[in-house]
Parts: C-alpha cells; sequence; structure tokens
C-alpha cells in the first residue's frame, strides 16, 4: 500500500498527524516515536526494513488493510541512523513534545531535527576528518562555493568560475559528501555529481535573513559571499532545528594563500589514504600523526591537503618545531598534558546545541583541568600565542556533576550531593524511606510470624508485600493487607502504612529525576557562555599540537628543517620517501636516498630506467618533501634548499574512466592539458610515462611537444619519466633539460636493481627482464628475447626525435619512398632475356653502388 494510495478521511489521528509530518519531509524517512519506538510507515517502512533488514510488519490505521510498519527501540536508535545516513538517506526525527500522561488528546508531535550524511553532530563521524557540507549558488556568471562543518563550527566561502571542469575538480578537492545547490544551477552538473562523484545534492533556494547569525558573514564585503553564506545558513537551521550558536565567523578562502593539490594529485601521492585500498594506513597522514587531540589531527589532514604559500607563517612553525626538539623534556610535559585534553571543538558544538550529555561535560572537565599546565608550558617555550584557563567553569562541573553519571539525563544520578539544597533534601527523604522499607519487612515478619516475606517494587505495582501461596492462611484481617496482585507462586498486598510511604518516595524520586535534569541544563547554559573563547583555545591547542608531532616525527625518523630558495633553486641531498622508508623499515630493508638538483638553469629533469627501479618513487618522493615542507614540517633527507610551489600536478599510474566512458589515454591527455593551462613557473609537475597510452609515434611526438611547451612557455619545474629513449636527445636542443636515469645491473641475464637515480640517460627499458621476474614461462621470455634481437639488428633505424616539426618524418618516409621507387622502376624496365651474363653482372653492380650512394 502506498501513501499516496490512501483515504486520509478514514485514517485514525496518529495516522493523519504522520501524514500531515510526512508531507513537509517528502524527501527523508521519518523515526516517528510511539512510546519507546521510532516507527515507520508505509514506503519508508518497506525502505528501512531492507535497508536494515527488519521485520516488516502492519498496522491498523483506521483502513481495512494494514498499512506497512517496521520499528526499532528509541534508546537504540543510533546504529539504524548510521546505516541509512551512510547509504544516503536522509532521516527526520519526530519526538512526542509532551507528556503521554498529561496530554489531553492526541499528544503533539514535531520534527526535532533532520539528519544528513553533512550536518551529523553526534560521536559516528570521523574525529580525525572534517565533515563538510557545502552550498553550491550560482549567480549565471560565477558560482559562491560556502561550506561548514557542523560538528566544529568552521565556515569558508570562495568564489569561482562557471567552468564546469574546475568546478568539480574544486568539490572533489574538498571531498564533500553532501552539498545544496540554487535551482538556476545546471542540471546535468548536479546530476554528475551525484552520478559520477557519489555526492548527496538537494536542490534549495532559501536565504537565511534573520539576525541571529548576522555574526558568522557581517565582516564580508562582496555581497555574493553574504548571499552564499545565507544560503547554507538557511538549510543548516532548516535540518538542525536547534542552537548553532557554535558556528564561527566565515573566513574567504584565498587561492593563493594555499598549495593547490587537486583530487587526482592527493590520490596519487596517498596523501590522505591509500591509492589502492584506500585506507589511511601508510599514507602520509597516517605517518605524521602523531597528535595527541583529535583536533591537531583535523588540522593536520586540512594542512597536508592545503600547504601553505606564505614564507613567514611556514618559517614561524619551523622555529617552534626546533624550540621543541631542544626543549625535549618539555615537549614530553606538554604531550602528557595534551593527552587528557578531549575534542574540545565538537563538545562546543554540542553543548550549542544541546545533543550533549554528562560524559560529555565530564570529558570538557577533563580538558579544562590540563589547560593551566599546557598555557605555563606555552609560556616556558615562549610560544607566540596564549590559552585561557577556564577555572570558574571548571569549578562548576567540579562541584556539580557527578564523575559516575550515567549517559542518559533522565535516569538521575547526573548532580553531586552538596551542590543543590533542595536536591540534597528529596535524596535525604527518598534514602530515609527506603531505610523504612527494610524495617518494614522485618516487623512484619515479626508481626505475622511469616518468616519469608519480602517487601519488593515494580514499575507497575509499585510497593508491595510478597507472601508465598503456602503461608497466605497464616494472613490475619487484623494486619490490615489487601491484595494486590495474585501470582501463581504467591499473593502480593499492600498496607496503608506501606501506600503513604509509597507515595512519599516515588514522589521524592521523580521529583529528583527531574530537578538533577533542571540544573543539568542551567549549567549547560552557563558552559554555552564561553563557547567563543573554548573555540579560540581549541584552535591554538589544534596548531601547537600538530607542531609537537611534527618536534616528534623530526626526531624519531631524522628529518631537516628545509631552507626556501628565492632563486628558483631546488638542492635536496640523500632525499628519501618518507613513507616507503618506514614500510621498508618495518621489514627490515635499508631505503636507498637520492639526491634531486634542479639549478636555476634547470626546469626540466628526463628519467629514464627500467620499470620497478622506482622511478615514480622518486618523482613522489619530491612532491611529498614540497607539502611536508609547506605546512612546516621537517622533511627526509640530509639537506633541503627548496622553491615555495604554488601549485602541484601529477600525473601518475594509469586509471580508464568507467563512469564517463573514457580511456586511460584520454584522461592522460585531460590531465596534461589541466597541468599545463594551470601551472606556472612556480608549480611543480610530475608526469610518468606520459603519452604511453596510444601508438609509438603518436605518444613519442605528443610527449616531446609537451616537454617543448614546458620548457619554453612555462618553466614550472618538473619530473618527466618515459621509456622514449628517443627523447633523451632533447638535451641537446633544450638548455633547461637535464637527463637522468635509474640505474640497474643486468649479469647472466638476470637484472638487479640499485635504485639510484644518477646522471644522464639510459638506452634500455629491461623489459623482457623485468617479464621474467614476473615469472612469465621460459619458452615466452625466450622468444621475446628473439624477436628483440631481430628488431635491434634490423638496418633500418627508428628516426632520432630532434626539436623540430613532427611532419619531417613523414617528408623523410616520402623521400625513400620515391629512392625505392626510382631503383624499382629500372629493374622493371630492363630485359634480362637480352643480357649477356656479364651485362646483367654490370647492371647488379651499378644498382648496388647506387644504393650504398644514397644510403650516405
Amino acid at each position: 500500500m502506498k501513501r499516496s494510495e490512501v483515504d486520509r478521511s478514514k485514517l485514525s489521528p496518529m495516522m493523519v498527524q504522520y501524514m500531515e509530518i510526512k508531507d513537509e519531509y517528502e524527501d527523508s524517512i521519518i523515526f516517528f516515536r510511539l512510546g519507546d519506538f521510532y516507527e515507520m510507515f508505509f514506503e519508508d517502512a518497506i525502505t528501512a526494513s531492507r535497508e536494515l533488514e527488519l521485520t516488516l510488519t502492519g498496522k491498523q490505521a483506521g483502513l481495512e488493510e494494514r498499512v506497512p510498519m517496521c520499528g526499532i527501540p528509541f534508546k537504540a536508535y543510533e546504529t539504524y541512523l548510521d546505516k541509512l545516513i551512510d547509504k544516503g538517506y536522509k532521516v527526520a526525527i519526530v519526538e512526542q513534545m509532551e507528556d503521554p500522561k498529561t496530554a489531553k488528546d492526541m499528544v503533539k508531535r514535531e520534527v526535532i531535527q533532520v539528519v544528513t550524511k553533512g550536518t551529523r553532530l553526534d560521536n559516528s563521524i570521523d574525529a580525525k576528518s572534517n565533515n563538510f557540507i557545502a552550498s553550491l549558488y550560482n549567480f549565471e556568471y560565477c558560482y559562491v562555493l560556502t561550506y561548514a562543518d557542523v560538528s566544529t563550527g568552521e565556515m569558508f566561502v570562495s568564489l569561482m568560475e562557471e567552468e564546469e571542469e574546475k568546478l568539480i575538480r574544486e568539490v572533489t578537492r574538498h571531498g564533500f559528501i553532501e552539498m545544496i545547490a540554487n535551482s538556476k544551477t545546471d542540471r546535468e552538473l548536479i546530476n554528475l555529481l551525484r552520478t559520477s562523484y557519489h555526492i548527496s545534492v538537494s536542490i534549495y533556494d532559501d536565504l537565511y535573513e534573520k539576525e541571529d547569525y548576522k555574526y558568522t558573514y557581517k565582516k564580508l564585503k562582496d555581497v555574493r559571499f553574504m548571499t552564499g553564506v545565507k544560503h547554507l545558513l538557511s538549510y543548516l537551521l532548516e535540518t538542525k532545528k536547534g542552537d548553532l550558536s557554535h558556528l564561527q565567523e566565515v573566513r574567504v578562502e584565498e587561492a593563493k594563500a594555499h598549495l593547490l593539490l587537486d583530487n587526482h594529485t592527493k590520490r596519487n601521492l596517498e596523501l590522505t589514504e591509500t591509492l589502492r585500498l584506500r585506507e589511511r594506513t601508510y599514507s602520509l597522514f597516517w605517518l605524521l600523526d602523531k597528535n595527541k587531540t583529535a583536533m591537531g589531527s583535523r588540522l593536520l589532514k586540512q594542512n597536508i591537503e592545503s600547504p601553505l604559500t606564505n614564507r613567514q607563517k611556514i618559517e614561524r612553525r619551523f622555529r617552534f618545531v626546533e624550540t621543541l626538539q631542544v626543549e625535549f623534556i618539555l615537549r614530553e610535559d606538554l604531550k602528557n598534558a595534551l593527552d587528557e585534553v578531549y575534542d574540545l571543538e565538537r563538545l562546543s558544538s554540542r553543548i550549542c546545541y544541546g545533543n550533549l550529555n554528562a560524559r560529555d561535560m565530564l570529558q570538557l572537565k577533563s580538558s579544562l583541568k590540563a589547560l593551566p599546565k599546557i598555557k605555563k608550558i606555552l609560556e616556558s617555550l615562549h610560544y607566540d600565542q596564549t590559552i585561557e584557563t577556564f577555572e570558574e567553569l571548571q569549578d562548576l562541573l567540579e562541584k556539580s556533576i557527578h564523575e559516575d553519571a550515567p549517559i542518559t539525563l533522565k535516569e538521575g544520578g547526573l548532580i553531586k550531593s552538596g551542590y543543590n539544597q533542595e536536591l540534597d533534601e528529596l535524596r535525604s527523604l527518598s534514602s530515609g524511606s527506603k531505610d523504612f522499607l527494610l524495617e518494614l519487612e522485618q516487623k512484619e515478619k515479626e508481626r505475622t510470624g511469616i518468616k519469608n516475606l519480602k517487601v519488593g517494587f515494580n514499575k507497575v505495582f509499585g510497593y508491595y508485600i510478597e507472601v508465598s501461596k503456602g503461608q497466605c492462611n497464616l494472613i490475619k484481617e487484623e494486619f490490615g493487607y489487601d491484595r494486590k496482585q495474585t501470582l501463581s507462586n504467591c499473593e502480593r498486598f499492600i498496607t496503608k502504612e506501606l501506600k503513604e510511604k509509597e507515595n512519599i518516595i516515588l514522589g521524592a524520586e521523580e521529583k529528583i529525576i527531574e530537578l538533577e535534569y533542571q540544573l543539568f541544563m542551567q549549567i549547560r547554559e552557563i558552559t554555552k557562555r564561553y563557547i567563543g573563547k573554548l573555540q579560540k583555545c581549541s584552535n591554538v591547542i589544534a596548531e601547537v599540537d600538530m607542531l609537537q608531532a611534527f618536534s616528534e616525527v623530526a626526531d624519531r625518523y631524522h628529518y631537516v628543517k628545509p631552507t626556501f630558495s628565492d632563486h628558483h633553486e631546488l638542492k635536496i641531498l640523500e632525499s628519501r620517501h618518507p613513507v616507503v622508508e618506514q614500510v621498508m623499515s618495518l621489514n627490515n630493508q635499508k631505503y636507498v636516498s637520492n639526491d634531486i638538483i634542479m639549478g636555476q638553469d634547470t626546469s626540466i629533469l628526463l628519467i629514464t630506467g627500467p620499470n620497478m627501479a622506482g622511478k615514480s618513487t622518486y618523482m613522489r618522493q619530491l612532491a611529498i618533501i614540497v607539502i611536508m615542507a609547506q605546512i612546516g614540517c621537517f622533511v627526509p633527507c640530509k639537506s633541503a634548499i627548496l622553491p615555495i610551489f604554488d601549485k602541484i600536478f601529477t600525473r601518475i599510474g594509469a586509471s580508464d574512466d568507467l563512469v564517463s566512458g573514457e580511456s586511460t589515454f584520454m584522461v592522460e591527455m585531460k590531465e596534461a592539458n589541466f597541468a599545463i593551462s594551470e601551472a606556472t613557473e612556480n608549480s611543480l609537475i610530475l608526469f610518468d610515462e606520459l603519452g604511453r597510452g596510444t601508438a609509438t609515434y603518436d605518444g613519442m611526438s605528443l610527449a616531446q611537444a609537451i616537454l617543448e611547451y614546458i620548457h619554453d612557455k612555462i618553466g614550472a619545474k618538473t619530473l618527466f619519466s618515459t621509456h622514449y629513449h628517443e627523447l633523451t636527445s632533447l638535451a641537446m636542443t633544450l638548455p633547461h633539460l637535464r637527463n637522468v636515469h635509474v640505474s640497474a645491473i643486468e649479469e647472466e641475464g638476470k637484472l638487479t636493481f640499485l635504485h639510484k637515480v644518477k646522471m644522464g640517460s639510459v638506452d634500455k627499458s629491461y623489459g623482457i627482464n623485468v617479464a621474467s621476474l614476473a615469472h612469465l614461462p621460459h619458452s615466452l621470455i625466450e622468444r621475446a628475447k628473439e624477436i628483440l634481437n631481430i628488431y635491434e639488428n634490423q638496418k633500418e633505424k627508428k628516426p632520432a626525435f630532434t626539436q623540430t616539426s613532427l611532419f619531417s618524418l613523414e617528408e623523410e618516409e616520402q623521400e625513400k619512398e620515391e629512392k625505392e621507387n626510382k631503383i624499382e622502376k629500372e629493374i622493371k624496365e630492363c630485359n634480362i632475356l637480352e643480357m649477356t651474363p656479364m651485362e646483367a653482372l654490370n647492371f647488379l653492380y651499378q644498382l648496388q653502388e647506387k644504393i650504398k650512394e644514397e644510403d650516405k
């Protein structure tokens, strides 16, 4: 049965209420609170039962046919919610807004929040990553991209050109999982983001126009930026339906302030996850993340994905990392203190929004207790920022919140004794009453002579006196026992005295729970006043934590401080790939270090050498060293002089774009085009075997043309690996290109990789040797050697590439063809039958001489 097929006039009042709420939230699955369950109906029930593997049942709703229904326990709903959100659904949570016991008519219910992928505030989101939701606002001549992490309060805004490819690269660079777009946005672009990039995109047009959150954008001068922020704010407030005053002032993201890394580059370099398994382990983030706090880890990830370009800011970080290396005892003290600090950013968001519990408050208290020690250490280290210590707030939490407080807020046990006089009096009354019950049980045993008599309690019948069936005959009328409940093996009774005490005890316990909840809410409101200062404190702690992690890895792995050159000079001695080095050390292997030297007069290193020799690793380690340097981290080498780069572009490894049906070669050409159209002389380009996806001559021609273009038009530092050995001759015509090769030794047909990069080129790829290492059949390898020998001994050699027009090759072929045609013509025209043997020999001799002269 579908919801659209129902005659609403026949529905029960409760189902009418459900239908009205569902009408407003068509795109969400409704969790409809009924007692101790959240229930789902109609299509929602069918979807949820399938996705959550629940039993689909039915419910009487006033119709002849039962409507589809499934349900989940209220106290365990988070697990089910997580599964639906992870699968891309939106969930609207409908709560009972009044106590069913006191409601006169139908219990009032409302949507208290809509939970989506990008708006989560619970503990299920990754502590070490931001959870961004973005707004894409089309002004028909440009886009404004606004994005926020609701769990931390961070907000950013930037201006984008109305060019689809650049826009998609920017969106994927940030890794958004949910977006909203105004209705002017191209539908094909929205469908592309949904289908190819698995981003949840909603069409949304409303703008926030009230004053409450104006503080977030009031300093922005560009009206377009304000519009983008209002667009996102409206959506957030409509979905969360709560206090979001933890949202911070919007920061304008300036492209020039950061080293640009597109999504392909991040993946190729394995910065935050591995390429093959998409796991954090063995990524650069994994290696550098020696942070003690979740805030520090998130800041590190942000920096790895968007390194700095401001030299002063980078060198400021270097100075503090150096200080921590010298003051290693203080660094250990700092690490121990940071270990006590919980996620202040996300705690602040939950305090504001109201979905926190007493455990959150205890985490906040623990964090505040560590702040005075951290402040003292930072002062000793002469750190250029300070933090507040919040003594008053810490004192409040110390006096009020019980150390063993439960997770839920409606069970009591939240508030310490001594904090509130009324609460203490109620507890005394309740405790005294319980003592009375024990005394009553003993007294009744003596009065009645019933030795196994018990005084008990349950939630349905309250307090009772329980007597076994075998001793019920001992009960006399003068005892004043009134039967309350009959069970198979006993009878339960109540007396006037016990009834009076029951009212006192239960009344006191209800009052205790309600008063504790009220006191907890008051404490939360007081804590909210500190949110802005807590966020500033968390920003300082995040950076301090990240820098102590840099200091830790520098000492542990023997990294050095790089220096920056103003003259476009790059000189890294004995460089290492930081992750590969550590993985090899785990296997007791030693990493072979290499120099990477590109002076002012060198813009391109053309790298040759066999497969598996380490060309790709050599290229990747340069990019990773650059990234590490520009986030303020020391680098894996003996010494490093680097320019400050503005962008990094990579094309490493084959990857067909199966979704759009593009081949490896097309993907290569698109990425190459993006690099050469966006790169500047301050960029770094890494091209690994570009052009291999097409025919040999095509590939070589394109590779040479791209090298020439980069050399002549851009001047960016470029590492270009190739198996087209003909390209190495370009070093004679391109003054800023240098040949290097990764060396290997061939002995008795066996290939040994030295992984050492040396000057000059090689003219052999060792492809058959590498194939033999892959254990291809011996007969196949031998046949390949025979074929290779035939090719290598052919008299006609492939023309060497020079920096000339590619059409010269065709002219040479045509000229050769014409010469061959003349000789062929002479042979056809001669009449061998009329020649004497001597004339035939002379004719053959003359042809031979002609051919020799032409070959010269």
